[in-house]
């Protein structure tokens, strides 16, 4: 134990000896507490280390001795700096990403929590027995609402409570954090945003509060909070920073522009919060992103969709059923890959699977079996190009459809109409079992 006052004459040779040892002493453990973190490094990452004698040199001839009398003071020195760098260390990464006046998680997570609800969809499919039988079954896939308001007005992803293969749900549920459960009509739904809102009727429920997306900045802290896998690990909490603002992900062949996190979310925590580190939703949480590469995977790639983008999307919602002003031609297609279009004989583009016989392309004399090949005279290989290009324009604005018909390609002027409640479940329900098709 090291005190305050000077060593005597006597002992000044001693401290001196003891100074040195400890220096040495230390520079060696930490040494050798370095070689075995980068050992552990390497051997993680499949490399082999090798030992750097000449930086073991250099780093045990910077331990020095004291001049004489100085040694408590060097030692208090080093005492101090040893203080300040475990002051600064015990910043955590939550405390460094907070905002100014943040709450502590805790309280974020107390002030969020009542706010947040599982939601479960019961789908019906048919379920091929052979011999031309076939037999309905019933599927349930589970995820996470948003309480928006204190008369049961919840926020969800579309993907919750509508499949691309299966259609609209049967029926839809809501449980509650104090395990309330709820049976929810689905007010409205957008694919192309990936937003759902539900209703249930009950009065008194604890709103979210919401916050502005567009005050985001990368690094900051943001909080997940989900229902990952089911209900049995309901309220699931998880945290990360903001990793990136405004990334283009295509998802399901529709691109999305999106906040990227590194807090976690997992199957399940589709339509659940994310959360700014004042307790305000800033986003709900989409997808997952996780790919392989080899031997490696690539974790931490959350999405969520920016709440203020998500605001004009859900009022409409509410109000109309559907999103105004929305195009639609009327169609549900399925992607000629070159290697199918090799084979058939038939060029690449949008074979068209299915019409609504009061869409715009029926309308207009589209017919099933044609391929699209070009919009306004741009060419389209896929469904998502056709639906970019197409985003360019409004209901009622007429656009140029080239169509591949017969080996003959013609062109088909189509007025667009606006995509409501009745013609996208129309146009849905018709759609096929194959994940390259998209309702247009």
């Amino acid at each position: 134990k090291f005190t305050s006052e000077n060593p005597s004459e006597k002992n000044k040779n001693t401290a001196k000896r003891t100074a040195k040892a400890i220096g040495l002493l230390v520079c060696a453990i930490a040494i050798s507490v370095g070689s075995i973190s980068g050992y552990r490094y390497f051997e993680n990452n499949n490399f082999t280390a090798s030992t750097d004698q000449s930086s073991v040199s250099e780093s045990a001839d910077t331990t020095g001795t004291a001049p004489s009398g100085d040694t408590d003071a060097v030692l208090q020195n080093t005492d101090s700096d040893s203080s300040d760098s475990a002051a600064a260390s015990s910043k955590s990464l939550i405390e460094l990403a907070s905002r100014k006046d943040a709450l502590t998680v805790p309280e974020i997570v107390n002030k969020v929590m009542p706010s947040v609800v599982g939601i479960s969809s019961t789908f019906e499919y048919q379920y091929q027995m052979g011999f031309g039988q076939s037999q309905t079954q019933t599927g349930t896939a589970t995820g996470t609402g948003i309480i928006m308001s204190s008369d049961g007005y919840i926020i969800t992803n579309a993907h919750v409570i509508y499949d691309e293969d299966y259609g609209l749900s049967k029926s839809v549920s809501v449980m509650l954090v104090d395990e309330t459960e709820y049976e929810a009509t689905v007010v409205g739904y957008d694919t192309d945003s990936d937003i759902a809102v539900l209703k249930i009727q009950a009065d008194n429920l604890t709103a979210a509060e919401f916050g502005n997306s567009d005050d985001l900045e990368v690094g900051e802290l943001v909080i997940a909070i989900g229902n990952p896998l089911g209900f049995e690990l309901f309220g699931s909490v998880t945290s990360g920073i903001v990793s990136a603002l405004n990334r283009d992900i295509t998802i399901n062949e529709k691109e999305m522009t999106l906040i990227q996190t590194d807090a976690a979310i997992n199957s399940g925590n589709s339509g659940g919060p994310l959360v700014n580190s004042y307790g305000q939703v800033i986003g709900i949480n989409s997808a997952k992103m996780s790919s392989n590469y080899g031997t490696s995977s690539v974790e931490g790639l959350g999405f969520a969709i920016p709440i203020t983008d998500a605001k004009t999307i859900i009022d409409d919602l509410i109000q109309y059923g559907y999103v105004k002003g929305r195009p639609q031609i009327g169609i549900t297609g399925e992607n000629i890959t070159e290697s199918m279009a090799s084979y058939y004989q038939v060029p690449v583009g949008v074979y068209v699977r299915f019409m609504d016989s009061e869409g715009a392309a029926a309308k207009a004399g589209i017919q099933v079996g044609d391929i699209i090949v070009a919009i306004q005279d741009e060419p389209v290989t896929t469904t998502d190009e056709l639906n970019k290009v197409k985003a360019n324009y409004k209901a009622g604005d007429t656009v140029k459809l080239t169509v591949s018909r017969n080996n003959q390609t013609i062109d088909i002027n189509v007025v667009l109409q606006e995509k409501t409640a009745d013609n996208a479940i129309a146009g849905n329900n018709s759609q096929p079992e194959n994940n390259s098709s998209d309702s247009n």
